[in-house]
């Protein structure tokens, strides 16, 4: 059992590159559902991951559809600065999928839309945009493990 971290288009290097050092030492899955707007073999990535790839689960995808069909009874959490829920009200699940958005535009309005009852945001001050994407997934991965006892880290 593991956290799911699934990044949307991500566009920035160093923040994939971070996300994937946190899921390496959260034991989480990353998914990445492209287009990226970088190559995962740029220097920058792997520079932020550090020595941490050669211990990351990934996965990639050409659309989020590829996703859902390979994952047709996921636990999906949407992730957006955008709706009123909490983070904190959600009920992770051991296997849940935690979906974020790209770093200029966050998830599309039509799959928060579809998924109204599944989105969350973070809570920010009032007049901030959001919060850095690697800084997000690391709130929703440690929010997901707490709720489920750490599994089994240290």
């Amino acid at each position: 059992m593991a956290i799911q971290v699934v990044l949307v288009e991500p566009e920035i290097p160093q923040n994939t590159g971070n996300i994937a050092r946190t899921c390496v030492v959260t034991g989480s899955v990353l998914h990445i559902v492209g287009p990226m707007g970088f190559s995962l073999d740029e220097k920058h990535v792997r520079r932020a991951g550090l020595d941490y790839w050669k211990d990351l689960t990934l996965y990639t995808y050409e659309c989020i559809e590829e996703l859902y069909q390979k994952y047709p009874n996921g636990d999906f959490w949407y992730f957006s600065s955008k709706v009123p829920r909490s983070f904190h009200e959600a009920d992770y699940s051991r296997d849940c999928f935690l979906v974020f958005g790209k770093e200029t535009a966050g998830l599309p309005k039509e799959l928060l839309e579809q998924n109204e009852s599944r989105s969350v945001r973070i809570p920010m001050r009032g007049g901030q945009r959001c919060l850095n994407l690697s800084n997000a997934v690391c709130v929703g991965v440690y929010e997901a493990l707490r709720q489920n006892d750490y599994f089994s880290l240290k």
